[in-house]
């Protein structure tokens, strides 16, 4: 039993060995952020061979997996995702290697501050959230009081 298990560890270290080198790289856009604000994670992984038969590149905000996200044949990653607390992340992409390629890492830093509030309300303007705008449904709805309007010329 022991003599097959060797022999299986032999050939991973083999098949492992036989893969070319990586290196993976990872940039935040934008770099700084506010809460609730979409950030897109891009990652770029580069191997001599085709790095996208394996399980992709895998997204860390710290020790917190993201999410894991395939790997295209010219070695683009993407995620786009966003914080609700504050501060600063280390982002990490991790690509998990294949047969191809070995496995590599890559970080970057988003700061993410807390998101301004909403407006007040502007207290001159008189018809500001009275109005309402739909593309392709354009009306005019003039409100008239019932009472009798007698215009007089001079």
């Amino acid at each position: 039993m022991v003599t097959v298990a060797a022999a299986t560890l032999l050939s991973l270290a083999t098949s492992a060995a036989a893969a070319d080198p990586s290196s993976t790289t990872v940039q935040a856009t934008p770099a700084a952020a506010t809460t609730g604000q979409l950030v897109t994670l891009d990652a770029t992984v580069t191997c001599s061979s085709d790095p996208s038969d394996g399980l992709g590149v895998s997204f860390f905000d710290g020790t917190e997996l993201l999410a894991t996200a395939p790997v295209s044949t010219d070695g683009h990653s993407s995620l786009t995702t966003g914080f609700t607390t504050t501060g600063t992340r280390t982002i990490t992409a991790a690509y998990n290697g294949d047969d191809s390629c070995s496995a590599s890492h890559g970080t970057t830093t988003i700061t993410v501050s807390q998101a301004p509030p909403p407006p007040a309300d502007n207290p001159g303007c008189l018809l500001c959230g009275l109005i309402g705008f739909h593309v392709g449904d354009v009306q005019n709805v003039v409100n008239v009081n019932s009472h009798n309007v007698t215009r007089i010329d001079k």
